[in-house]
């Protein structure tokens, strides 16, 4: 790999937001570095990634692969953290423009970095260029062992990311767990779609995961809680849809109950005529009452 950029960052503690290197090219792409000082995704690590400068000009399907390293260094050229040189290479495409390290350098380090600056290089080998393609969103990608969609990098890595067995250059090379989170993905997966879209069986299976993956060691607090909104969510639109259905039953039997009363109006009409003198076969009566209320119950059924 070459470098690629040598990027210092003074007053390094003292930064709140994220901080971004200016444009650079390697491999014939355009790249750019971004540090968050204070972590983004834990308050006690700093974090830094590498990003496809300009990635919305692109055209459709296009991607980069390519094999980077991120050395961290003091005002003395001190190496205070590298990436790992075997690291597998990671595919930048549209629906991940960027890769990098969650947890690269203890916040503890920064306090004791001379001058206060923060040396960055970025080594980049690129091994290939698309510039257009077929879409990626499908392509499968190997994320710290996981082999997934291009589409579910971001939502996986925010799932691990909150767990806190996950540690800086976790592999799961270990199949029982790997298969452990998988379950968890699995689960994450299922409490991310509308509460009333869920049936009663997916909730109580989602239960039984957690349970188990808490019983194996997971500390889920926070997935236990979205778990209990999601039910209580779908318990209001179970609830809902039962009155919903009640209302609907009442109203039926009332339509019937109304039909019913228009035929004995009918009835008291014809008794009426035959006093008056009206010929009516009394079979065309009583055939004429049956097609009648059946006719309108049919009819509301229908409706």
């Amino acid at each position: 790999m070459e470098k690629a950029l040598s990027w210092e960052i003074d007053d390094i503690s003292k930064r709140n937001n994220w901080i971004y290197s200016d444009k650079f090219s390697s491999g014939g792409c355009e790249w750019y570095a971004e540090v968050d000082p204070k972590g983004s995704c834990c308050s006690d690590h700093l974090s830094l990634f590498l990003c496809v400068g300009n990635p919305n000009p692109l055209r459709p399907g296009w991607k980069r692969r390519a094999i980077f390293s991120f050395v961290l260094l003091n005002q003395s050229g001190q190496v205070l953290f590298r990436s790992s040189e075997q690291r597998k290479y990671s595919m930048f495409c549209d629906e991940v423009p960027s890769w990098g390290f969650e947890k690269a350098l203890p916040l503890t380090k920064l306090g004791l970095l001379e001058k206060d600056k923060l040396t960055v290089e970025v080594y980049i080998k690129v091994l290939e260029v698309v510039h257009q393609g077929k879409s990626t969103e499908n392509d499968i990608i190997d994320f710290d062992g996981f082999q997934i969609s291009a589409s579910q990098v971001f939502p996986v890595a925010n799932i691990l990311y909150q767990d806190p067995h996950y540690v800086v250059d976790f592999k799961p090379e270990n199949q029982w767990v790997q298969t452990k989170y998988m379950y968890l993905l699995g689960l994450v997966e299922t409490l991310s779609k509308p509460p009333q879209s869920l049936s009663a069986t997916e909730l109580s299976n989602a239960q039984r995961d957690l349970t188990a993956l808490k019983e194996s060691g997971f500390k889920l607090d926070w997935l236990n809680s979205k778990l209990e909104e999601v039910s209580l969510e779908w318990k209001k639109a179970a609830h809902s849809s039962y009155e919903s259905g009640i209302y609907q039953l009442e109203e039926r039997v009332e339509n019937v109950e109304l039909s019913l009363s228009d035929v004995i109006v009918e009835l008291d009409k014809v008794k009426t005529k035959s006093a008056a003198g009206a010929q009516v076969s009394s079979f065309q009566f009583i055939d004429f009452l049956i097609k009648r209320f059946f006719l309108s119950c049919f009819s509301f059924s229908k409706s």
